[in-house]
C-alpha cells in the first residue's frame, strides 16, 4: 500500500525542492550545476538562434548567463513533464475508481458515452489497455506541464524587460536634464554618469540602466565609448538605445556635449508632453470603462437578479456573491493596474528616505584636536575606557532618538507619515468592535444586521482619521513643491549677479516663497550654525521628502562640487520643475471631470439600490398575508407566483444585501477616484469616507 503512493511522494518532494531552491543560495548553485551537466552544451548551441531570448535576459538584468538560464529552464521543464505525467496517472486512476463506484443518480448526470465506463471497474480492464490508457493520459498532462513551464520561464524575463523599458522611457526627461545641467557646470561625462548612478533612487530606471556603464568602466576597465555602445545593445528601451548611440557619435566627433544634451533635453520634454496626452487619454478611457463595467454593470446585474429572483427564485446567493466578492476583486485588480501604469507614466521614482544618514549629519562637526578636554581648567580623562563608554552612550542615544522623537512629537509624526496612524486607530477600532459585538456574540446571534452598524462606524473612524492626516500632509507637500520653481529662479538670479552660493541662499531665504519659506529658513539657520551648504540641503531634502525637492537638491549639491557658477544649472532645474508642475496641473484638471463622473455614477447606483429597497421590494405582498394576491388563480399558481409571495425574512435579506453592496461600492469607488485623480490609493481615503458616510446615512434615514 505504501509503495502505491511512493511515486506521488517523490513528485511532491521534487516540486518542494525546486520551489525552495531560490531561497537557499548554496542549493540554487548546486541546482544550476545539475542543470548545466546534461543541458549546458545544448543550451550553448541554441544561443545563436535565440537572439530575442538573449536580449530579454540582458534587458531584465537576470543574474545568469544564457547558458545557465536555458539549462535550468530545460531542467525545470523536464521535471514538470515528469511530475505532470505521474500526477496524470493518479488523476486518471482516481477518475476510474470514482466512475466505477458512482451511484445510479450520479451516472444519470453524465452523457451516454461516459456512462459506459460506469459498468466497467478498473479491475475489468486488461493490463495492455490500462497501460495504454495511463500512458496516453499521463503523457498528455506531462507534455502540457512541461511546455507551460518552458513558456513561463521565458515569458518572465520578456515581461520584466518590457516593464523596465517603459519605466526607462518615462524617466528619460529628468535624467537627460540632470546630465545636461552637470555637463553645463563643467563636469566630465564619466563623472556625470557616476553621479547619476549614485542617485538611482531619485532619477529612476534610466539612472539604474546608466549605472551599468559606470560599472563597465570602473570595474572592467572599458572605455566610455565601448561601454555606451554595449548599453545601446543591451538596454530594453529604444529611447535609451538611440540616446546612447547618438551620445557615442557626439563624443567621437568632438562636438560640444552640453549642446547635444540641451537638444536631447528639449526633445524629451516634447516627448513627455506627448506621452502625457496619451496617458490622459488612456485614463479617460479607463474611467469610462470603470463607470460602465464596475458601476453600471453591477447595477444592471443586481436589478436583473432581483427581477429573476422575484419570479423564479434562487438568486439571493448570486447577489451576495456580486456584492461581497465580485465587486471588491474587480476593483482591486483595476486599482493595481492603474497603479502600475501610473508608476510607469511618472518614471517610477519615489522619494522615500530613512532618517538622516549619520555620515551626512556629522561631517560638518570638527573633531577635537587633542585626546583630552578641559572644563574650567580641570582636565578630563579620555582614555580608551572613557572613549568606549562615550561610544556606547552615543549609540544608545542614536538608537533611542527616533523613538523619543515619536513620543515627544506624536502629532508631527502623524502629519509627516500618515500611515503610522493605522497603528493607533486600528487597535481602537478593533476594541470598539469587540465591545459593540460582545452582547450579540455571547447570545449567539448570527444575523449580519446585528453587526454591520458597528463595522461601518469603525471603518469610518479608521478611514476618516487617515484621510484628514493624509490630506494635511499632502497639502503641505504640494505647497512646498509649489515654491520650488520660484526659489530656483531667485537663487539663480542672485548667483548670476556675482554672489557666492551662501550669499545667494541668504538673500533668497528672505523672499516670500509660501510654505517653502519656513523650510528654507531652517536650512539657512543650519548654514549659519556652521554646516556646509551641501549638508544643509541634504537635511532639507530629508525633511520635505518630495520627488521635486529631491531632484533639485541632488542636482544643486552635485553641481556645487563641479563649479561655483550655479546660475545656468539652477535655470535648467527651474525649467524642469516648471514643466513637471505644468504636466501635473494639466492631468489634475483633466481628471477632475472623471472624478465628478465617478461620484455621479455612485450616486446613481445608490439611488437605484435605494429605490429597489424602499419602493419595489416592500410593495411585493408577503407570503400568507392574502393582501394584493391576483384574482386569477392561474397567475398565482404559475411560474410568477413567487413575485407575489415573499416572506418577511426574504425581504429583510434583500434589504441587507442592498445595504452591504452600497457600502462596498462606496469604498471601492472612493479608492478608484483617489488612484485616478491623484495617482494614489491613499488619496482615495477621503473619497471613500465621503461616499461611505453618504451611503450609511441614506440607509439610516430610510430605516
Amino acid at each position: 500500500m505504501v509503495l502505491l503512493y511512493l511515486p506521488l511522494v517523490v513528485v511532491f518532494a521534487l516540486v518542494a525542492l525546486f520551489t525552495v531552491a531560490p531561497l537557499v543560495p548554496s542549493f540554487d548553485r548546486a541546482l544550476s550545476r545539475v542543470a548545466v551537466a546534461p543541458f549546458g552544451r545544448f543550451a550553448s548551441e541554441r544561443q545563436p538562434s535565440n537572439p530575442k531570448q538573449v536580449k530579454a535576459l540582458r534587458g531584465a538584468h537576470v543574474a545568469q548567463t544564457y547558458r545557465v538560464y536555458a539549462a535550468r529552464t530545460y531542467l525545470f521543464a523536464s521535471v514538470a513533464a515528469f511530475a505532470g505525467s505521474i500526477l496524470g496517472v493518479y488523476l486518471v486512476a482516481g477518475v476510474l475508481v470514482f466512475l466505477g463506484n458512482a451511484s445510479e443518480s450520479v451516472q444519470a448526470q453524465f452523457p451516454d458515452a461516459v456512462q459506459g465506463f460506469f459498468a466497467t471497474s478498473p479491475a475489468d480492464f486488461s493490463v495492455p489497455e490500462l497501460f495504454v490508457f495511463f500512458l496516453v493520459s499521463g503523457a498528455t498532462l506531462g507534455v502540457v506541464a512541461g511546455y507551460a513551464t518552458y513558456r513561463v520561464r521565458w515569458l518572465l524575463p520578456s515581461y520584466t524587460a518590457g516593464e523596465r523599458a517603459r519605466r526607462i522611457d518615462a524617466s528619460m526627461e529628468r535624467t537627460v536634464a540632470f546630465m545636461y545641467a552637470l555637463s553645463r557646470s563643467g563636469m566630465a561625462l564619466p563623472d556625470v554618469l557616476r553621479t547619476l548612478a549614485q542617485n538611482r533612487e531619485v532619477y529612476g530606471e534610466s539612472a539604474r540602466e546608466m549605472s551599468v556603464v559606470v560599472k563597465d568602466v570602473d570595474l572592467f576597465g572599458s572605455d566610455i565609448l565601448r561601454a555606451l555602445e554595449r548599453l545601446g545593445q543591451r538596454t530594453p528601451s529604444e529611447d535609451l538605445s538611440e540616446f546612447s548611440e547618438n551620445l557615442t557619435s557626439v563624443l567621437r566627433s568632438g562636438r560640444k556635449l552640453p549642446e547635444f544634451l540641451k537638444q536631447e533635453y528639449e526633445y524629451y520634454a516634447e516627448e513627455s508632453e506627448a506621452k502625457q496626452e496619451q496617458f490622459l487619454e488612456l485614463l479617460a478611457t479607463l474611467a469610462e470603462g470603470y463607470v460602465t463595467v464596475l458601476v453600471a454593470g453591477p447595477l444592471f446585474l443586481i436589478t436583473i437578479l432581483v427581477i429573476i429572483g422575484l419570479t423564479l427564485g434562487g438568486t439571493l446567493n448570486f447577489l451576495r456573491l456580486t456584492g461581497y466578492l465580485l465587486i471588491p476583486m474587480a476593483t482591486v485588480a483595476f486599482v493595481v493596474y492603474l497603479d502600475s501604469i501610473t508608476e510607469m507614466a511618472t518614471g517610477g521614482t519615489k522619494s522615500e528616505h530613512d532618517d538622516v544618514d549619520a555620515g551626512t549629519r556629522f561631517q560638518s562637526i570638527r573633531r577635537a584636536p587633542s585626546p583630552t578636554q578641559t572644563d574650567g581648567g580641570t582636565a578630563v580623562s579620555s582614555g580608551p575606557d572613557s572613549r568606549q563608554a562615550n561610544r556606547e552612550r552615543f549609540e544608545a542615544h542614536e538608537t533611542l532618538r527616533p523613538i523619543l522623537y515619536r513620543l515627544r512629537h506624536p502629532f508631527a509624526v502623524v502629519l509627516e507619515t500618515p500611515r503610522v496612524l493605522f497603528w493607533v486607530t486600528t487597535p481602537i477600532a478593533l476594541l470598539y468592535l469587540l465591545v459593540a459585538w460582545w452582547p450579540q456574540l455571547s447570545a449567539g446571534v448570527t444575523n449580519l444586521t446585528a453587526y454591520d452598524d458597528a463595522f461601518v462606524h469603525a471603518a469610518l473612524f479608521v478611514l476618516g482619521t487617515f484621510a484628514v492626516a493624509y490630506e494635511i500632509h499632502r497639502r503641505r507637500l504640494k505647497a512646498v513643491e509649489a515654491g520650488v520653481p520660484d526659489f530656483l529662479d531667485r537663487f539663480a538670479s542672485t548667483n548670476e549677479a556675482g554672489m557666492s552660493v551662501v550669499e545667494s541662499l541668504g538673500r533668497t531665504v528672505t523672499s516670500n516663497l509660501g510654505a517653502l519659506t519656513k523650510e528654507l529658513q531652517r536650512t539657512w539657520t543650519d548654514v549659519q550654525w556652521g554646516a556646509r551648504v551641501e549638508h544643509a540641503f541634504e537635511r532639507f531634502r530629508q525633511r520635505t521628502d518630495t520627488p521635486a525637492v529631491s531632484r533639485v537638491v541632488t542636482l544643486t549639491t552635485n553641481a556645487m562640487s563641479a563649479s561655483g557658477d550655479l546660475g545656468p544649472v539652477l535655470r535648467i532645474a527651474a525649467d524642469e520643475a516648471k514643466s513637471t508642475r505644468r504636466l501635473e496641473r494639466d492631468r489634475r484638471n483633466e481628471m477632475l471631470t472623471y472624478l465628478v463622473v465617478i461620484y455621479i455614477a455612485f450616486f446613481v447606483f445608490l439611488a437605484i439600490v435605494v429605490a429597489l429597497d424602499v419602493i419595489f421590494i416592500p410593495n411585493i405582498p408577503s407570503a400568507g398575508s392574502g393582501a394584493g394576491l391576483p384574482e386569477n388563480p392561474a397567475v398565482s399558481t404559475g411560474p410568477f407566483s413567487r413575485a407575489t409571495q415573499l416572506t418577511e425574512s426574504t425581504k429583510q435579506a434583500y434589504s441587507t444585501v442592498f445595504f452591504h453592496t452600497s457600502i462596498v461600492q462606496a469604498v471601492c469607488s472612493g479608492l478608484v477616484a483617489g488612484q485616478m485623480g491623484e495617482s494614489s490609493v491613499k488619496a482615495g481615503a477621503k473619497h471613500a469616507t465621503v461616499m461611505l458616510l453618504v451611503a450609511y446615512l441614506t440607509f439610516l434615514v430610510i430605516g
